[in-house]
């Protein structure tokens, strides 16, 4: 079963800074900013390293894109509960423009400003404001209750120790 957008906000499983993110059903998340790859990454058996970003910048608050991939940060904090899942999808414009958002999934008892992927397959390049609508989370409700809770290395990312919410 997924929860309708009121619902997640009702809920405060999602931040929502603008009433009009909420959707029937999911809640839309928003661009806080971009970042280019730095370095490469490392992705073994017993050691990750997730690579550096170096941040945009942005005049005026849009950010110009040219192909090639990108690290994104959303604006709104996410809480999911220990009986539900987040799936995060690519709001259709993006898609449309030739751009392609790709999301994890986020486990119960993940908190925090996620992360995706933007990839940007339009040789023209795209432009995108901050705070721009580019992705929608829907929460769905697990049969059962998990053996445990999210506590990968994600929790809490994004989010300054002082506004980290309290536990689930």
């Amino acid at each position: 079963m997924f929860l309708s957008g009121r619902k997640i906000v009702a809920d405060g499983i999602v931040g929502v800074l603008d009433p009009s993110s909420e959707q029937p059903a999911g809640v839309d998340l928003t661009l806080d900013y971009v970042e280019e790859f730095g370095e490469p990454g490392l992705l073994g058996r017993a050691e990750r390293r997730v690579p550096r970003g170096v941040r945009l910048k942005c005049p005026s608050g849009l950010c110009r894109l040219g192909p090639g991939a990108y690290r994104v940060r959303f604006r709104e904090e996410v809480r999911v509960p220990s009986w539900a899942v987040g799936l995060c999808f690519p709001r259709s414009s993006l898609l449309r423009m030739g751009a392609q958002l790709s999301c994890a999934v986020w486990d119960p008892g993940y908190r925090g400003r996620g992360a995706a992927l933007l990839a940007v397959y339009n040789t023209q390049g795209i432009e995108i404001e901050l705070g721009a609508r580019i992705a929608q989370l829907v929460i769905a409700r697990l049969e059962e209750a998990p053996a445990s809770l999210y506590r990968g290395a994600y929790l809490g990312e994004g989010v300054t120790r002082a506004a980290q919410p309290r536990s689930l």
